[in-house]
């Protein structure tokens, strides 16, 4: 069995066994617990009722954060003609076409997202093995294949935090909602953001329980059960 340091069991002592806590409060001892030495990340974790094995119990998609991720984000466009200069203009950080295939397929990977028009895909397919095991892989359902008058905006809104969610084999749903350097109610904000989208996505082949375990946790740090009914009431403002 997988033993915790010291500092880790001195965290997980402030939390009861077994509790349930609102979303305000699990934030609060998520901020708490953090013991790590730089600014880690906040993630929530999502237990589902879904079968992943059914394509009518897919859940993905993208959502906003209103207060960011804290992450600066690299972004690479898969563009050409006016959608090379569109991308550009917006700001992100690598745009090209073939010169820019030819660069992954030999293995470079310094980006985190990546974004292509639509036009761009007979292309971008062939780098579906190397792309998807990373999950960089463009895709409609990700909101990262993006027509050519969107691109600007989508760019925007991915500096600013548009974050991806997924179901994934195992059937949860693992989500980052920012620092544990930012306020309590900047977390609060974006987990709301993050609960209202995957309740709007819930398929309508689930008869049963659609989220049975919703945990909220810090980069090393020990998870905090969080209320569903609570968590699943939540909406942005």
């Amino acid at each position: 069995m997988p033993r915790h340091g010291k500092k880790y069991l001195e965290a997980a002592k402030l939390i009861e066994h077994g509790h349930h806590y609102s979303p305000e409060e699990a934030v609060a001892l998520v901020k708490q617990t953090h013991f790590a030495e730089f600014d880690a990340t906040v993630e929530l974790h999502l237990r589902t009722g879904l079968d992943p094995r059914h394509a009518d119990q897919q859940v993905r998609g993208v959502v906003l954060l209103p207060s960011g991720t804290g992450k600066r984000v690299s972004i690479l466009v898969f563009a050409e003609g006016d959608g090379d200069r569109i991308a550009r203009e917006a700001g992100a950080d690598y745009v090209g076409s073939d010169d820019i295939i030819n660069k992954i397929q030999e293995g470079w990977f310094d980006f985190d997202v990546a974004i292509a028009t639509p036009a761009m895909m007979r292309k971008v397919g062939r780098l579906g093995r190397v792309l998807g095991t990373r999950g960089l892989m463009p895709n409609p359902k990700a909101g990262t294949i993006v027509a050519e008058e969107d691109l600007a905006r989508v760019l925007e809104e991915t500096r600013k935090g548009r974050v991806e969610y997924r179901v994934d084999k195992t059937a949860n749903i693992h989500v980052p909602i920012g620092k544990v350097s930012f306020d309590a109610e900047s977390l609060v904000a974006n987990m709301a953001a993050v609960m209202e989208a995957i309740v709007k996505a819930r398929p309508g082949a689930v008869k049963g329980i659609y989220l049975r375990r919703i945990t909220l946790t810090s980069t090393m740090g020990p998870g905090v059960r969080v209320e569903a009914a609570a968590a699943m009431a939540m909406r942005t403002a």
